[in-house]
């Protein structure tokens, strides 16, 4: 396994949308263990392709540590539960700045498995948190984007001063 560049904020690839993974072969399968190697290096507990600057619809999450990966190829949210919640974000590509982000409490996405098979999940808490957070990756959606314009320039200024 290899640990791979990051893009960095503000690279406009951040922002482009990926496209859907369609073979589905031992190259997904090291790529989906380079990310996992990328983000705990990074450190983080979430990474999509797009943030090494691939821009294929792939995500790793790990939530509490190797054991626990999860690899989502594919992934859509198919619904979103009225109840918001709010949770501290960050990004492998804008290292050293957090913010709350609001977003929806539950979710239920559909998404294939690296063999290709499909697969549909219900996720709540922080899953959920990161899985919302990794599909807006996919979808050309950077963390900052769901920030008011005032805390979106309080970030991107302390990011530009670190």
């Amino acid at each position: 396994m290899a640990i791979l560049p990051l893009l960095r904020y503000p690279d406009p690839r951040l922002r482009m949308p990926c496209k859907p993974v369609e073979v589905y072969d031992a190259r997904l399968a090291a790529l989906a263990g380079d990310l996992a190697d990328t983000m705990r290096a990074a450190p983080g507990i979430g990474i999509t392709a797009a943030h090494a600057g691939i821009l294929e619809r792939l995500t790793v999450i790990e939530l509490d540590g190797p054991a626990s990966q999860r690899v989502y190829v594919n992934p859509v949210i198919e619904w979103f539960s009225p109840e918001l919640q709010r949770h501290t974000e960050g990004s492998v590509s804008m290292p050293g700045v957090t913010e709350e982000v609001e977003r929806p409490a539950r979710i239920r996405l559909a998404y294939r498995d690296l063999a290709g098979e499909s697969r549909t999940e219900e996720a709540d808490g922080l899953l959920a948190v990161c899985l919302q957070h990794e599909i807006d990756q996919l979808d050309g959606i950077f963390w900052i984007d769901r920030l008011s314009r005032l805390k979106r320039e309080r970030v991107v200024k302390k990011f530009r001063n670190l």
